[in-house]
């Protein structure tokens, strides 16, 4: 039997980028949620994958969503992404953003990339559930550096290559 704190803690030795996935429902309804589980999954199509905990306040919104966007934190967003790792109320009229083009999912100022998405499947994945997206629309900052999440702490990124 593996043990649940050992599994973590062995995971958390692979740096991931943080990012926050939001959706707005027919009726105008915002959600969000933060996730280090976000990955590119298929060039043709464009897919992307992320994993949600069945137990998150917001699952059953992102279950019944059509879309959702992704944004990618810049590394002076911890803040940010602290609002959203919680399972208090979001102060949405409180922080900056605006609708996606074509989903119509909030989108953070200042992150270094938006990846908007219709979504194409939901798959369980134990005590997770793992979402699919058809990506639909992206957008690169041409600067910035991301917000890196690494041994239960946010990191930075040093700007030295290697290799």
């Amino acid at each position: 039997m593996i043990d649940a704190r050992t599994f973590r803690d062995t995971l958390g030795r692979l740096p991931t980028g943080v990012c926050i996935i939001t959706n707005c429902n027919d009726l105008g309804v915002l959600n969000g949620v933060t996730v280090g589980s976000f990955s590119s999954l298929s060039l043709d199509p464009p897919l992307v994958l992320w994993s949600l905990d069945k137990k998150a306040n917001c699952h059953a919104a992102f279950r019944e969503a059509k879309s959702f966007a992704v944004n990618v934190l810049s590394e002076d967003q911890s803040d940010l992404s602290n609002i959203f790792a919680t399972k208090e109320e979001r102060p949405w009229s409180e922080l900056r953003h605006r609708p996606a083009p074509e989903t119509g999912a909030p989108l953070f100022e200042n992150c270094c990339a938006y990846i908007e998405c219709h979504m194409e499947t939901i798959h369980e994945g134990g005590d997770h559930d793992l979402f699919i997206g058809r990506v639909v629309r992206l957008q690169a900052s041409a600067s910035g550096r991301p917000l890196i999440y690494f041994g239960g702490a946010y990191r930075r990124i040093n700007e030295e290559r290697v290799g």
